[in-house]
């Protein structure tokens, strides 16, 4: 079946061609008479089939159509036909699903019927290029790709992945046109009836990206931006389209905002190697890695679809079979919930078995053979796995995972728990090869109570599920599994079925010997990390003995040290102590440890940096869920927040911070089993459970009252820890109005009531809410950004806003086409808000020229160089938003002695250089000084292309900056000085007045006043020089002084409008050659002020009111188009 161009067709036909089988208002499905009919359809039925047998077959008639009508009218349009009933169907009802509901907004018939016309050839124009790749069709995506560039005129840098025909709803009608995914941008194109849409998106300023759907519009993708919704609908392939929007988006806010994370990846770091097959394969991966728990690093290579034997239930299970590189999983998709993870190290053997049904056997060292059947190209399969198998048994160390914990019975000679100082720093690096708990609470197997007996009993339930479905890493997991982990795993399982279960074995496994070198390398080592461990080494567990003796706090000072120096990206992070202290409890140090890794780099990803980002989008995510599953909850609370502020540690400590030990490592079971899902699940079950008492509180402080007794009542009845451990049971009966908890029923409940979430749901809602959590990081910093900065100006707070918004936009631009842009390095969230967002002189002149009211100035760029250095009080060539508001303020709404007063300092150090003087000759080793000059160079000159690499490259400061220091001391704070003493600024010499005279010059030009300013220039000028020449006569009457004679000429020399301004600088030059002579000259401030003020003209010019808002409003246009140009 395909798409047809739209061509109208007559339906006058006399003989009836077509019967009709199905119709609406817009649309008729028909058939061609005497096809599919019992006896060939009577007469007409034959004569139509003699006329179709007739026509040569190139011609042939497909046996069904689609037409297009509108009602009253006569003409039909055929827009698809087809050859069997189910595919043209499926065209029928994508038609219904997506088109039908939205014909219903359009006034006219006519418009009906062009858009309809657009819709399909947008949609042929879709399936013919295949899925617009650059390794499909080279030449259509070049076609694409030149259509992208002329419409959005992006710099060429902008690397488009992909677009596809959409329609993108302009209030309630929807327009036709095309969507591209580029890079840094979400740009959409649409030309209809002599109406342009153009719309262009950087996917860092995106708070919301979701699929919806509505009455009108079945399925479509609404963008969130800046406050702004944007719906697009109609796409022939919603999923794939929205699965790398996601992708894109995520990929964007990684780079721009989450550094922390962003470095470990190094597929990421070059946005230039992004392609559409990448990040699908990409996206893929991530959730197949994660599924499965498998380390970050594999990557799924194929996927099979096939059938498992599932040998104690004695049939077939259908799912897929995904391979990595060292990996093979099945996951059932019949809702039996199998699933299986093969690592290669342990298969001994792969074989065909059964060709008849294309299987694959796959044998493993813990004696169980896997049967696959139903595999497509079973054989090239077979071949593939059995090299990859040879090549993973090379003789590396191999430990086997499929041994049980091994026994306690070795003496624990490691353990000195011995008080001295001494003895602490002997065994500190020796690694513990016991579990804490096999050495506190050594099961009496002699005197069993009746604790004891239920939690042999669970040992032995674990232990037949052992025997039936396979033991250690290759398992088959399914709900009975789950069942068991629900109940609470036996103590002396629970360490090694975490390891298994969270993949921290796999983890393990490809890296023996790791841990313990690492520990060499780490102890001993001083950082603001290691600190910390030690601060909070003894607030973990303290109840527990074994964090009461140097036995527990050595190994859980080595493991988080370890930690620590493994991944500074996250160093130690609080609720890290209390977590460890848990798992030391049931595994091993070095299980212990690799656990954490699981827990902090898989599991609860950027749950442990500075932003707690990971935590705070499972929150946004728990709100969520608590929307859906509570409403009446959300209706009673007039603000969600609560939830987050309260849920924050169930979250970050998996329960374990509020509830009783010996409840909370059974949470702790269901987490490693079912990941996050585990936790979501018991966090809705808890509020449930507390509904009708949280429903009659009047305000947060009572809501976590009820929480906090409902966590003190929750207890473990069947826990066979010793009374002194357990927290629950020490509880005195007194709190009887609320009745005891126990937590396996509390699990339990929550799986029955909540289960049915889905993990891949959970997945995209973090996904969705990452977003949502960046930008209200973001809008906090601005608020506080703008609260700080206007105390200090005179704009209104709308303008200082859009201020703020160009001058971020202004920092990412540079972010966004360099693969290692200094801007990058410099954003860092955990510094205070002013310094998170900075620029640099170069990013400093594009805003100066679209904002500055002096922007018409022609040394307007070394204008901007001295502004500049004038702000730059830190000398690390970078300003932030303050001292950038501060300076336009002064231009905008300074009165005239605030605007003389900048321009006064701009022409003298440390903001004034000389910038003609100096000589670009000296190659590439350029000082800093000399760098920013050439990044000032005016847009004509060669060295403009040079800028920004060599101003990039070098962000440090050179040896230039020595000479400056003394006036950056003098002038420190500066701009923060409210009120400063006019009688402290520095003198001005000779050339900076001459360059001081050439910038007035400059900004007089064009003015209606030009004339009289320049006159008043030349008057100030020579009364400046006469009192000069006065004051230095009194103070040295011997001297003889040459009379400055042409001085008094310079008024005839001055030029009139239309002269170059070349004569102006010869008149300046003499005046300054003829009184060089013996004596320096220099002026003050406060002459130079008291001289202009006297001239009403440059008064006039100086408090003329700038518009800010016109600035503002073309600045944003044009920043975009400012950037490609450089």
């Amino acid at each position: 079946t395909m798409w047809l161009k739209p061509e109208e067709v007559l339906l006058k036909n006399a003989l009836k061609l077509w019967v009709q089988e199905r119709s609406n208002q817009y649309f008729v499905l028909q058939r061609r008479r005497g096809y599919g009919e019992e006896g060939g359809g009577g007469l007409a039925g034959l004569l139509v089939g003699t006329l179709d047998a007739v026509l040569d077959s190139t011609s042939k008639v497909a046996p069904f159509r689609i037409l297009h009508q509108t009602p009253d009218s006569q003409v039909y349009w055929s827009i698809a036909c087809g050859s069997s009933r189910e595919e043209i169907t499926e065209h029928w009802d994508w038609l219904e699903d997506n088109v039908m509901k939205t014909l219903s907004v359009f006034d006219s018939n006519e418009d009906i019927t062009s858009f309809v016309q657009g819709k399909i050839r947008g949609l042929i124009a879709e399936e013919g290029k295949g899925s617009f790749v650059k390794e499909d069709d080279p030449e259509k995506f070049r076609e694409g790709l030149m259509k992208f560039e002329k419409c959005f005129g992006l710099p060429e840098q902008e690397k488009l992945v992909t677009y596809y025909s959409c329609s993108y709803w302009k209030g309630r009608v929807p327009c036709q046109g095309w969507l591209y995914l580029s890079t840094n941008f979400l740009s959409f194109y649409s030309f209809l009836l002599g109406a342009e849409i153009k719309l262009i998106i950087s996917w860092d300023e995106i708070s919301k990206l979701e699929k919806t759907s509505n009455v009108i519009l079945t399925e479509s993708i609404h963008v969130c931006s800046r406050g702004e919704d944007h719906y697009f609908s109609m796409f022939l392939h919603i999923s794939e389209t929205f699965l790398l929007m996601e992708q894109l988006a995520n990929y964007a806010v990684r780079r721009l905002f989450d550094k922390e994370t962003f470095e470990n990846d190094l597929v990421l770091h070059d946005p230039l190697q992004i392609t559409k097959r990448g990040l699908e394969s990409r996206a893929h991966s991530e959730q197949f890695s994660a599924f499965f728990r498998l380390p970050k690093e594999e990557t799924m290579k194929e996927v099979h679809e096939c059938f498992l034997w599932v040998p104690f239930s004695h049939y077939n299970t259908h799912g897929k079979m995904c391979i990595s590189e060292n990996y093979i999983c099945f996951a059932s998709q019949d809702g039996s919930l199998c699933s299986v993870i093969i690592p290669l190290r342990e298969v001994t053997g792969v074989d065909k078995a059964d060709p008849a049904n294309r299987g694959v056997s796959i044998s493993t060292k813990g004696k169980t053979a896997f049967r696959f059947t139903e595999v497509r190209d079973f054989e090239q399969l077979v071949a593939k796995l059995r090299m990859k198998c040879n090549a993973t048994s090379s003789p590396q160390h191999i430990i086997n995972t499929e041994v049980a914990a091994s026994s306690a019975s070795d003496s624990p000679k490691d353990f000195d728990a011995g008080p001295s100082k001494m003895g602490q720093r002997d065994n500190s690096k020796t690694v513990s090869t016991e579990a804490l708990m096999t050495v506190y609470h050594p099961q009496d197997a002699e005197n069993l109570d009746s604790k004891m007996l239920k939690e042999k009993m669970k040992e032995q339930s674990w232990n037949i599920l052992f025997v039936e479905r396979g033991h250690g890493v290759s398992m088959f997991r399914t709900k009975k599994t789950r069942d068991l982990v629900v109940r609470g795993i036996p103590e002396a399982l629970r360490g090694e079925l975490w390891l298994l279960f969270s993949g921290a074995i796999n983890d393990m496994a490809s890296n023996p010997g790791y841990y313990t070198e690492l520990v060499e390398k780490s102890l001993g080592t001083c950082t603001l990390a290691t600190d910390e461990i030690e601060r909070d080494l003894r607030r973990s567990l303290p109840e527990h003995p074994a964090f009461q003796s140097d036995t527990g706090i050595s190994a859980l000072r080595r493991v988080l040290t370890a930690y620590a120096y493994r991944n500074p990206q996250i160093g130690y992070c609080q609720a890290m102590n209390i977590l460890t202290s848990v798992l030391l409890l049931y595994a091993k140090e070095e299980e212990a440890f690799w656990l954490l890794v699981a827990v902090c780099e898989r599991m609860l990803p950027d749950y442990f940096n500075r932003r707690i980002i990971g935590a705070l989008v499972d929150q946004a995510v728990f709100e969520e869920l608590i929307r859906v599953h509570l409403p009446q909850l959300t209706d009673h609370m007039t603000d969600m927040t609560f939830f987050s502020s309260v849920s924050l540690s169930w979250f970050l400590t998996l329960f374990i911070s509020v509830l009783p030990i010996e409840s909370a490592v059974n949470v702790v079971d269901c987490f490693f089993y079912d990941g996050i899902k585990a936790i979501l699940q018991l966090g809705l079950a808890v509020l449930e459970y507390n509904m009708e008492k949280l429903l009659t509180c009047k305000d947060d402080a009572e809501a976590v009252t009820v929480l906090n007794r409902f966590f003190d009542s929750v207890t473990n009845k069947d826990s066979p820890l010793p009374p002194a451990v357990q927290q629950g049971s020490n509880l005195s009966n007194t709190k009887s109005d609320h009745p005891k908890v126990d937590i396996t029923d509390l699990i339990r409940e929550s799986n029955e009531r909540y289960g049915d979430i889905r993990y891949e749901d959970v997945e995209s809602m973090r996904c969705r809410n990452r977003l949502y959590v960046i930008q209200m990081l973001e809008a906090t910093t601005k608020q506080n950004v703008l609260r700080v900065v206007s105390q200090d100006v005179k704009f209104s707070p709308s303008d200082l806003e859009e201020l703020y918004e160009l001058f971020k936009k202004e920092h990412f631009l540079s972010c966004y086409w360099n693969v290692n842009s200094p801007v990058l390095q410099h954003h860092d969230a955990s510094l205070p808000y002013l310094d998170q967002y900075r620029i640099d002189c170069q990013q400093f002149r594009v805003l100066c020229h679209l904002l500055s009211p002096w922007s018409h100035c022609a040394n307007r760029d070394s204008l901007a160089l001295w502004t500049f250095r004038l702000m730059d009080e830190s000398s690390d060539c970078l300003i932030n938003f303050k001292q950038f508001a501060c300076v336009l303020d002064t231009m905008y709404n300074g009165s005239f002695t605030d605007k003389l007063k900048l321009l006064f300092k701009l022409h003298i150090p440390p903001a004034f250089t000389e910038v003609e003087s100096l000589s670009p000759s000296k190659g590439g080793d350029l000082s800093k000084e000399e760098l920013i000059h050439f990044s000032q160079l005016s847009v004509s000159s060669v060295g403009y292309s040079l800028e920004s690499d060599s101003l990039k490259s070098s962000p440090e400061k050179g040896k230039g900056k020595v000479d400056i220091q003394a006036y950056l001391k003098q002038w420190q704070d500066e701009l923060l000085k409210k009120e400063e003493n006019i009688k402290d600024l520095p003198r001005m010499n000779q050339s900076q007045f001459i360059q001081f005279s050439k910038t007035l010059y400059n900004l007089f030009h064009g003015d209606p006043e030009e004339e009289l300013l320049y006159r008043a220039i030349a008057v100030v000028t020579s009364l400046l020089l006469k009192m000069e020449e006065v004051g230095r006569r009194l103070q040295s009457p011997t001297s003889p002084v040459k009379s400055p004679v042409t001085v008094t000429e310079v008024p005839a020399e001055i030029p009139r409008k239309g002269q170059e301004e070349s004569s102006f600088e010869q008149t300046e030059g003499s005046k300054a050659q003829s009184l060089r002579g013996n004596h320096e000259w220099s002026f003050a401030f406060e002459q130079i002020l008291a001289s202009l003020l006297n001239e009403p003209a440059f008064v006039r010019f100086f408090e003329k009111p700038h518009d800010i808002k016109v600035k503002i409003e073309s600045a944003k246009h044009l920043q975009l188009k400012a950037r490609s140009r450089v």
